[in-house]
């Protein structure tokens, strides 16, 4: 279960590392960027990112991403929280150009009632699934310089995770079914950001 006041002080402390890194005389030479994933905000869970340069073609990334809303529809569920860090190599220069990355992600979730693309997690349509997911895999894309400080970036990743969880019969009264895990290898990212380079 999500546990609201362990996610909130995780948003606070990301919120607060990305003011830092803003404010910090010291990496004033190096670029920094914050970034949200349109993707992602389209599915109703606000994301937040920060990018730092720490080379002269490398950066790191951090995303997370939360959706705690319960929905209008009692049949649908869709509550869950990810964090998403990403090393990545620019052929050009960071946060420009084509790149490629290698990341982690890992959170928890809450759903039921969801129909997946590609046939994924068939069963979700019709029980609940508490638990939580680990894994990292690799990432391809491309930064799109619209101004000195606006950029949109285009991403997609492959890889592995896996997951530990409860099965329900249903939101409220279901019994529970099972516990047990899955190992998922395939699509791990899709991402549209809209970028703000400091």
């Amino acid at each position: 279960m999500i546990k609201r006041s362990s996610t909130l002080l995780i948003y606070r402390v990301l919120a607060c590392m990305i003011l830092l890194l803003c404010m910090t005389p010291a990496i004033r030479a190096q670029k920094v960027a914050v970034k949200t994933n349109l993707l992602y905000d389209a599915t109703t869970t606000p994301n937040i990112g920060a990018e730092l340069q720490t080379g002269r073609h490398t950066s790191l990334q951090v995303i997370y991403g939360l959706n705690p809303w319960k929905s209008t529809d009692s049949e649908r569920l869709m509550r869950h929280w990810v964090v998403n860090p990403e090393f990545r190599y620019w052929f050009c220069r960071p946060m420009m150009g084509h790149f490629v990355g290698v990341d982690a992600l890992g959170g928890e979730y809450r759903v039921q009632g969801i129909h997946l693309p590609f046939g994924m997690f068939p069963s979700l349509k019709d029980n609940r699934y508490v638990g939580w997911y680990a894994g990292g895999g690799i990432a391809y894309g491309y930064a799109f310089p619209l101004s000195k400080h606006w950029n949109v970036e285009a991403a997609i990743g492959v890889g592995y995770v896996y997951t530990q969880y409860k099965k329900y019969e249903c939101e409220r009264c279901g019994a529970l079914l099972g516990r047990d895990h899955k190992n998922y290898v395939g699509p791990t990212k899709a991402a549209i950001n809209l970028v703000y380079v400091f």
